[in-house]
This record gives structure tokens, sequence and C-alpha cells, in this order.
């Protein structure tokens, strides 16, 4: 432990965040949020894992010597503007899935204010009843020594990986490049066999295989819930991926399927009901981009 309790601000709570943030309430004084243009679920999910309100952004910066940030990928300079606008003098701890490119980008803007930033990137689902997540973290020494503390013990396993900011964001977006792409991959297999009338048959092909995505059909409806926030994820793998010189096609084609899923957000789908939201999706799309006299070519079978 250091030689106070830190007191850590979280923004914002979604379901990993808060998760992740309760876990350090034992090495903690205190686990801060704002509740400031934010849901009642995300209230409750807060006050679920023992968050202690405060009124404005401003003085959650004010009172916290570490900020967690744990967001959407598309918001995370905003917020770290926002963070160090307000002049934030302390740790940032960087957790979004975002490319390594952004991660130093954020590390610059933080730069003039903040004692440091420690890239993270948190991998596995959220630390709740006998699940684990692991917090995987790269920067100086010192500064991921305190974070190593605030989690000791607890659900969350930390794991260093260097001192380069931006090596924790390139192992999230690497091992997102396959384990989301696979998921969007495995729906689109199981809906082509659907429509053919041979899903059980893939099934039973697919279950001559450990560990196979494709008879993990219970889960083709997650990736629908999930979708509005795994594609701008694969979005920002695929700039990694360019910035790599490695081909990005293969990744923004996911993230544009994902993005047909965006209405199913908070919702609990059926493998079939998730594909037919996908295939009216699809046959809107196609009806956007076909001429009157080519219509009929859009009408096959959605249900």
């Amino acid at each position: 432990m250091t030689d106070r309790q830190v007191t850590l601000g979280v923004l914002h709570p979604g379901s990993m965040g808060a998760a992740v943030a309760g876990c350090a309430l034992a090495n903690s004084g205190q686990v801060l949020w704002c509740p400031q243009g934010r849901s009642t679920a995300t209230a409750a999910r807060a006050d679920r894992f023992g968050l202690t309100a405060v009124p404005t952004l401003d003085e959650l910066v004010a009172r916290a010597d570490v900020v967690l940030s744990l967001c959407p990928p598309a918001t995370a300079e905003d917020v770290a503007r926002d963070v160090a606008g307000l002049g934030f003098t302390g740790l940032y701890v960087e957790a979004n899935a975002i490319s390594p490119q952004r991660a130093a980008r954020i590390a610059q803007l933080l730069g003039g204010t903040a004692r440091a930033v420690v890239d993270g990137a948190v991998i596995g689902s959220p630390p709740v009843g006998t699940k684990q997540s692991r917090l995987y973290l790269s920067g100086s020494v010192n500064e991921v020594g305190v974070v190593e503390q605030l989690f000791s013990g607890s659900a969350v396993s930390t794991h260093v990986l260097g001192e380069e900011i931006g090596q924790a964001s390139a192992l999230k977006v690497a091992y997102s490049v396959y384990q989301k792409t696979s998921r969007v991959l495995a729906a689109l297999s199981y809906g082509l066999a659907r429509e053919h009338g041979v899903d059980q048959a893939l099934l039973d092909v697919a279950g001559q295989r450990a560990g196979s995505y494709l008879t993990e059909t219970g889960y083709i409806g997650k990736t629908a819930a999930r979708s509005w926030r795994w594609g701008p994820e694969l979005e920002e793998a695929a700039d990694t991926m360019a910035a790599a010189g490695l081909p990005d096609d293969l990744l923004r084609s996911a993230a544009s399927t994902l993005s047909r899923w965006n209405n199913a957000k908070g919702t609990t789908l059926s493998a079939g009901q998730a594909l037919d939201e996908l295939l009216r999706a699809e046959a809107n799309l196609s009806s956007r981009h076909t001429g009157p006299e080519q219509s009929e070519d859009s009408g096959r079978r959605i249900g």
C-alpha cells in the first residue's frame, strides 16, 4: 500500500467500469463518480458497487488522486480533454478499448497537468460474483505500482506489460481483433445455414471441434446487444491495423455488420431474433441502394 489510501474517481461507471471500480474499494479511501448527465441505470449500478456520487466532474477531479477512464472508445479523448481542462494533477488511467496511437495522444493531452498517465486494458467479463477480470498495464513503474496496489487482492488481477504507453492498448486491440470478429463471423455463418435449413447440420459439424464459437448460438443475441460498443472498438482495431501496415478491410466490414444491430442495445434476443434483426437491417439498407426497377430483388425472407 501507499502511505495513505488514495481516492479513486471513475469515468463513467458502465457495467464494466462500475464493477472494476468497486473492486478498488477495499484498498482506496473512496471511489467517486459523477451522476451529471448519467442515466438512472448508471446510478443504480454505482450504488450497487458502493461508489460515492459527487455533484460535478470538477469536484471529482479535485478530490481524486487517481482517475480511471472506462467509457466507450469514441468518447475517450473527449473525457480526457475534460479532465485535463479542469487541471487534474493526479494519476490518469486510460483503460478504454482504443488504439495505441489514441492512447499516446491522450497521454500527451494530459501531459501538461496530470502527474502521469498509465495505459490500461481490461480483458474478461465484469468482475461480478465468481467472475474475474484482468487489467493489463503499461507505463512508469512507480505509477503502475499505484494501480496494482489499488486492485491488490481483488477480483481484478493486474499484469504489467512494460513502460511504453500504448502497449496495454495494443494488447486489447489484438485480442478484440480475434474475439469480436470471430463472434461476428460465427453469427453470419449460423445465419447463412439457418436461411438454408442446415443450421443443425452446421452445429453438428462445429461440435466436432473443441471450443468452436459456431456452437455457441446463445452468444449471437449477446453480440447484437453489445454491437453499439463492439463496432467502435473494431474501428479502433482497424485504425491500429492500418497504422501497422496490415489489412484493415476485414475489421471495417465486421464493424459495419455490427452497426446494423445498433438498435439491439440493452435487449435480450434469441439467436433467431438477432439474425432476423440483422436481415431486416440488411434489407432496409439494400432497398435504399437499389432503384425502383430492382426493388423485388431485395424482398428475400427475413423471418
